[in-house]
């Protein structure tokens, strides 16, 4: 992390209110008072202080007279599926009830067996924060099935919990035989496979030697 001084002005401008400044246009982020200096130490972790590129509060232009809601800056994300807004509700969905289910029918079976499921929260940042995901529509129902086919990596289960234009909120569930690091460096490595397989014109916003996902992410347990 380069020092206080090293910091770009805007970064400095921003660290000002470090402690209130709340991303807005990811309700996940907002919902769970994420706040945008983690993204932002994330960013600045995988980039040298002279080549620094900050994406997150460029001015959003658009011709007078015109609106877009899906521009950035205007709640760009997704969240999938839409019914399913928040962790409590994954945490109530089918899938979890199922696997509750027949943790404890393997339990009856042998009271001494030990079944560990590990729950994480992971976010981590489009490379330097590039708004890549807009509109995220046209995004989101094929990230979140690519995602899901991660699963199997994980030893568990994955889902895309919120798609923001500029990173991502994914959920995993592990029988805890992986450790975090590879199983997000396996998860990034596929998906971003897939995702710029499917959508071709990612390459050229990000450029020919950036790949899709910065190396840093920040991770959490939930259960």
């Amino acid at each position: 992390m380069p020092e206080s001084n090293e910091l770009s002005e805007i970064c400095l401008e921003c660290a000002r209110f470090d402690d209130a400044r709340i991303r807005k246009d990811c309700r996940v982020c907002h919902d769970m008072a994420f706040r945008e200096s983690i993204l932002c130490d994330m960013n600045r972790s995988v980039q040298e202080t002279a080549d620094f590129q900050c994406h997150a509060f460029l001015p959003v232009l658009r011709l007078v007279g015109g609106f877009d809601k899906d521009m950035p800056g205007q709640d760009g994300g997704s969240g999938v599926p839409p019914k399913r807004e928040s962790f409590k509700e994954l945490f109530h969905s089918d899938k979890v009830k199922y696997e509750r289910a027949l943790a404890l029918q393997k339990l009856s079976r042998d009271p001494d067996s030990v079944i560990v499921q590990l729950r994480y929260h992971f976010v981590w940042n489009v490379s330097h924060r590039t708004p890549v995901f807009v509109p995220a529509n046209a995004f989101v129902s094929f990230v979140h099935d690519t995602f899901l086919g991660c699963s199997e990596g994980a030893g568990g289960f994955v889902h895309l919990v919120y798609l923001a234009p500029d990173h991502v909120h994914v959920y995993v569930e592990s029988d805890g035989e992986r450790s975090v690091e590879d199983m997000v460096h396996d998860i990034k490595k596929v998906s971003a496979k897939a995702i710029q397989e499917e959508f071709s014109s990612l390459q050229g916003m990000l450029g020919e030697v950036v790949g899709l996902w910065d190396d840093a992410y920040f991770v959490e347990t939930v259960g």
